[in-house]
């Protein structure tokens, strides 16, 4: 299972430096879209990267213009992060990619049901939790 989460974040890696993002930028993007204005801790948590590893990641997605911070009205050190238009394209094209990269691991698991190979996976996961 390591060689394949391996080789998956190669090919990710690889295929997403093709339109300017890394892996992680490309979960942080992701998670942005279902949780705007996530603050820097809940995305360092979400991607399992320190605070201060998120900083970087957030200075270039925001250089990048793909979002952008603005202070929390509540919490004056805290800063709210969302997707900007030029992210949500981002993110469109860098999900596609992430598709393809999942559709030749269904391929590969033929002739097995990928319903049934995808629910392995997570009793899997859940017996590592």
């Amino acid at each position: 299972m390591k060689l394949a989460q391996q080789a998956l974040r190669t090919r990710m890696d690889s295929a997403l430096q093709e339109i300017g993002l890394t892996t992680p930028q490309y979960a942080v993007l992701t998670f942005l879209d279902v949780e705007p204005g996530a603050s820097n801790a809940a995305l360092a948590r979400r991607a399992f990267v320190t605070p201060q590893t998120m900083q970087g990641i957030l200075v270039a997605l925001e250089r990048a213009g793909f979002v952008s911070r603005t202070p929390h009205p509540e919490h004056g050190r805290v800063q709210t992060t969302e997707l900007t238009a030029s992210g949500r394209n981002a993110l469109k094209a860098a999900s596609g990619i992430v598709l393809r990269a999942e559709m030749c691991l269904r391929e590969a698991a033929a002739p097995l049901d990928p319903q049934v190979v995808a629910a392995m996976l997570r009793r899997f996961a859940d017996a590592l939790r």
